[in-house]
This record gives C-alpha cells, structure tokens and sequence, in this order.
C-alpha cells in the first residue's frame, strides 16, 4: 500500500489539456467521479467523455452550488418539551437523518463530500449534544456553506449549537472564561497548530467570544448573553479594542489571511488530491482563496482544473474511507439500494470508525492510512459479501448487465474480467498473472471446455453468480481500497 503516499505527481496548475500521454478517457473521468463524489456510473463515465474536462468540472461545481437543502423535517427545531419520549424519539430521529445524509451522498456526490470534509474539519460530536435538532442544524449549515465563502463559514459555524456544546463555549462567561473553542478555532478550523497566534491570543479569544451561554430548554436555541459577555479591552494579534464576536473574526482574516489560506488549501489538497502534499500547488490554491475573499468556489475550480490533479501519479493513490469504500461500489456499479442497505453502510462505517457526525476526536478522522488494518480489511469483506447477496437475491440481472455494458457484451472471459476491474480499481492491476487470478474467479465452476469452445457468453444462466465471485474477489484486492 506504499503507493498510497509516495507522489511523484508533476504538473502545475495550468488547466489540465488532454494529450497522448494524459489523455481524457474512463480512468481520468472516473478519478474526477470519486473525488468529487462517490465515483460514478457507467452511463456518467460515459456521458463526461463527450464533455471538455474543464467544462464538466464547472458543471459539477455549479450543480452542486445549485442543489436545494435536504428536507427540513418536522423536528428541525424542537425542543425537549416537543417530545412525548424524548430519549426514543430522538434516537429514531437520528436515525432516519443518518439514513438520509447517506441517501444524499448517493445522490449529490460532489455536495455531500464536500459536506463529509468539513464535518471532519469542523468536527462537532453528536454524543456530546445528543439532540436530534442540534445536529439538523449542524448539517444545513454544512450543506449551505460547502462551496460558499470560508470567512461566513467560520462566523457561522462558531454559533451553532452542536459546536457551542461540544467546545464547551457555552460555558465560557466572562465570570469563568474557557478557552477551549478559542484554541480549536486557531488550531484545527483556521491557522494551523502553532501558527501565528499565542497563548494570550487564545485567552484574549475566549474572552471575547464570551457571552453564547443560554442553551434552555435542553435542545434549544443557543442565544447571546449580554451580562455574561466581557466587555473590557482585548489585545488579539496585536490589535487592541473592545472586541467581540464579530470583530474577532475580522481581525483574524484581516490579520492571519495567508496563515488561513495555507491551512485550509493544505487540508483541502491533503483530502481531494494527494496525502503528500506538494507546498507549491497548495500556495497557488492559497493566493486564490485570498484574491476571491476566501470563496471556496474558485479554490476548487482551479484545483479540479488543473493538469496536476488529472497526472498520472494522483490516481488512485488515497485509501478509502469506510463510507467511500461502499458507496463507490453501488455508484459506480448503479446498483439497487434502499434505505435498508443505506441503514447497514452508515452502521458498517460506524463498525469500521468512520461514525456520521462523531469523528474519532475534535482533531477528526485521521483518514487514508489508517482506515486499513487486518481487522478493517475483514470488515469491509464482510460488507461487501452483504451487500452482494442482497444484490445476488434482489437484483441479479443488474450484475449481468453491468458486465454487458462494461465489456461491450463479449463472451471472452478474460477481456469481461478486465473491464471490471478497470472500471472498479482506479489504476488496474500491475501483473498479468493478477488479470488471471480475477479470471479464475469470474469462470467459478463453469468447466473450463464451455470457455475453450466459446460456447459460454454473458447469457448464460450462471453469469450473476459469476460476477458475483468476481466482485467478491475485486473488493478483496488492495488495489480496491484506493481510490
């Protein structure tokens, strides 16, 4: 799995012009698909090939910038005097928005891993509120700012009450100041660990910030405060007034704009493009993000645009988080699902310590690495081997067809067997004896004379079981952890 952080990845970014030697086909579409989303499907790989590389990264962009909301449901607001049972209604409702985040992912790729990122940036933990309406309200605003301006984003997010709760800024009164929001906002949401701010800036911070405190009833609203509020003077990067929410986020992305810029467009390169990061394509993303007033937009036009992110050497080279692991394979297969298997993906994810709305620690899930180990890698087996014996039970002409599809009906079985893995395994496989192993396992039980007279073909009856064991054996291949 080295090649999951070795880079050897050239290319600036200039706007990616397709060449013999990078040219536009499946593979780079499809490494567009799962980087902004959860892969694609046949008809979409399809569809991008006809389209300028450039233009269909707009059309992305645009469409998930247009998208609606999720629906706001019926307890988007409540309280606990809304509950008749407030400890089982509230878990169902958690519940059900789990199920439909995950029905979104599928649905809104580029939207909702943009959503997935900053809630593992902004990270909040749904055990520390437990309030189905919190985390509604933590979610839409993900949602609504995902692609919009990072500076609103920040402002925002600090005022929600999922995040007031669980850095504890509800308790930080200019009678008993804590400043554990002021130094995650520093160290985690904006500047970079031991960057540009000190100790006294982080208390000055917390002063200021005092005030947010009136979470009652438990479940609602979190409201300002003025008499606990610190009014006194504050010095904050140097600068020194009687500051309060809003001038303190002025003063950060007036005062620390490049520190800002760098954070974020490291984080976002380290996510979308390589875990290794390469400091000169993050300072061009950088000084975008400052001349566009901190729009995310254009950050990631430039950067799905450009020649670096389509070179050869990006491809493939981050693994999976338990979440892309399983919706890839149904988008990318465009595969039956229900709320029930979304129900068993989001508690297979869980299993696998990727937990919606519960990142391991304020810090976030560590990512690439460290989502595979020997028990992981037999959890995602597992998973895998549910949900094709839903799709073996439920909808077995799909696997024949996607077969049909990806190999232009053939009835060679080793030119099938390549077009599967291709489709599934961003880079293919390195050997050919590999190519054959995937084969064998296509060719099940099916005796070896049918495929040597040329009698067998995508026809037969057998063939959704074939398929099958041939998916089986993909998703148990390392190459298939990467995407």
């Amino acid at each position: 799995m080295d090649t999951a952080i070795l880079s050897c990845a050239t290319g600036t970014l200039a706007p990616y012009q397709p060449s013999g030697a990078a040219p536009w086909d499946k593979k780079r579409a499809q490494h567009l698909y799962r980087r902004m989303g959860f892969g694609g499907t046949p008809a979409e790989i399809d569809a991008a090939l006809s389209q300028e590389p450039g233009a269909l990264v707009d059309a992305l962009i645009d469409e998930a910038l247009a998208l609606p909301l999720s629906p706001e449901p019926e307890w988007a607001y409540w309280t606990v005097d809304d509950y008749q049972n407030f400890e089982e209604e509230v878990q169902q409702q958690y519940v059900a928005w789990i199920i439909q985040w995950v029905n979104d992912m599928l649905s809104n790729g580029f939207r909702e891993k943009l959503a997935l990122f900053w809630s593992n940036h902004f990270v909040t933990k749904y055990e520390a509120y437990l309030c189905a309406s919190h985390l509604y309200q933590y979610h839409k605003l993900l949602q609504q700012n995902a692609l919009g301006n990072f500076r609103d984003f920040v402002y925002e997010i600090g005022k929600t009450p999922a995040m007031l709760i669980f850095l504890n800024n509800v308790q930080n009164t200019v009678f008993e100041p804590n400043e554990n929001y002021a130094r995650e906002l520093y160290e985690l949401f904006t500047l970079g660990r031991d960057n540009g701010y000190s100790q006294v800036d982080i208390q000055e911070t917390a002063r200021a910030l005092t005030g947010w405190n009136n979470p009652l009833p438990y479940c609602g609203p979190v409201s300002f405060v003025p008499f606990l509020h610190d009014t006194g003077v504050k010095t904050i990067f140097g600068q020194t007034g009687n500051w309060g929410y809003d001038e303190l986020h002025d003063i950060l992305f007036e005062q620390r704009s490049q520190q800002v810029a760098t954070h974020i467009c490291t984080k976002i390169y380290a996510t979308f493009v390589h875990p290794q990061v390469d400091d000169e394509i993050v300072a061009g993303l950088a000084q975008t993000f400052i001349d566009n007033n901190f729009e995310l937009a254009p950050v990631f036009r430039q950067l799905f645009k450009s020649e670096h992110f389509f070179d050869e050497y990006v491809i493939g080279t981050q693994v999976k988080s338990p979440m892309e692991h399983f919706l890839s394979f149904v988008r990318e297969g465009d595969f039956l699902y229900n709320d029930d298997v979304v129900q068993v993906v989001a508690y297979l994810a869980y299993d696998l310590g990727q937990q919606l709305f519960s990142p391991t620690d304020v810090s976030g899930w560590p990512g690439n690495r460290s989502w595979v180990d020997s028990t992981t890698m037999t959890g995602r087996w597992q998973g895998m081997d549910y949900y094709l014996f839903f799709l073996f039970g439920n909808a077995p002409e799909s696997l024949r067809q996607l077969a049909k599809n990806l190999s232009g009906n053939s009835s060679d079985p080793a030119l099938v067997t390549q077009s599967l893995v291709d489709h599934f395994i961003p880079t293919g496989l390195d050997t050919p004896e590999a190519y054959e192993r995937a084969t064998a396992a296509l060719k099940w039980e099916v005796p070896q004379n049918y495929y040597d007279s040329g009698d067998w073909n995508l026809e037969w009856d057998t063939v959704p079981a074939q398929v099958v064991f041939l998916l089986r054996h993909i998703a148990r291949l390392p190459e298939f952890q990467l995407t």
